[in-house]
C-alpha cells in the first residue's frame, strides 16, 4: 500500500548525553560526517557544505563501501539550540521534492531524548520501516561518538 504524503517514520531514542552534546553531533560538520551514513560510509569533509544557518542550504557526499557516491543536499528551515533542528533533504539534487526531517532534544533522566521524524510521501511500508532501520544504524554511531565525559 502507498504511504499517503502526510505519512512519515519517527525514531525516539534516550542517550546518555547532555541535548547540547547531541545538537553539536547533528550540528558540527566533522561529528555529523562521523556518523552520517553508518558505520561503512564515508562522508568526506571536502565534499561536506554543512554551516548550519536557518534559511541556508546543506549538501553532503556517502561514498559507499563499493565506491558508489549518493549527494544530498538540503535547506535549513530551523536551528534553536539545544532543542530542536529542522532540515530538508533529498538524494536527488535536481528534483524540488524535499523531505522535511525534524529533531527535537530534551533532557530527560541524566541525558536526552531524541525524537526524530521524518516525512516519506510516496513510501510503502516496508520502505518507511526500511528507512527507520536505516537512522536507527546512523543513529548507533551518532551515540558512540558522543564525548565520553557527557555518558
Amino acid at each position: 500500500m502507498e504511504a499517503s504524503p502526510d505519512d512519515g517514520i519517527e525514531v525516539v531514542r534516550d542517550l546518555a548525553a547532555a541535548p547540547a552534546d547531541v545538537f553539536e553531533a547533528w550540528t558540527t560538520a566533522e561529528r555529523f560526517a562521523r556518523w552520517f551514513g553508518g558505520p561503512a560510509v564515508e562522508v568526506p569533509l571536502d565534499d561536506l557544505d554543512y554551516a548550519l544557518v536557518a534559511g541556508g542550504t546543506w549538501a553532503a557526499t556517502m561514498v559507499l563501501p563499493d565506491g558508489a557516491r549518493i549527494e544530498w543536499v538540503g535547506e535549513v528551515l530551523e536551528v534553536v539550540p539545544p532543542e530542536r533542528l529542522v532540515l530538508t533533504m533529498t538524494d536527488e539534487p535536481a528534483s524540488e521534492a524535499r523531505a522535511r526531517l525534524v529533531v527535537e532534544l530534551a533532557p530527560v533522566g541524566g541525558g536526552t531524548r531524541m525524537v526524530f521524524r521524518q516525512q516519506t510521501p510516496g513510501f510503502t511500508a516496508e520502505q518507511r520501516a526500511a528507512t527507520a532501520a536505516g537512522w536507527g544504524t546512523f543513529f548507533d554511531e551518532l551515540e558512540a561518538g558522543l564525548p565520553p565525559a557527557s555518558r
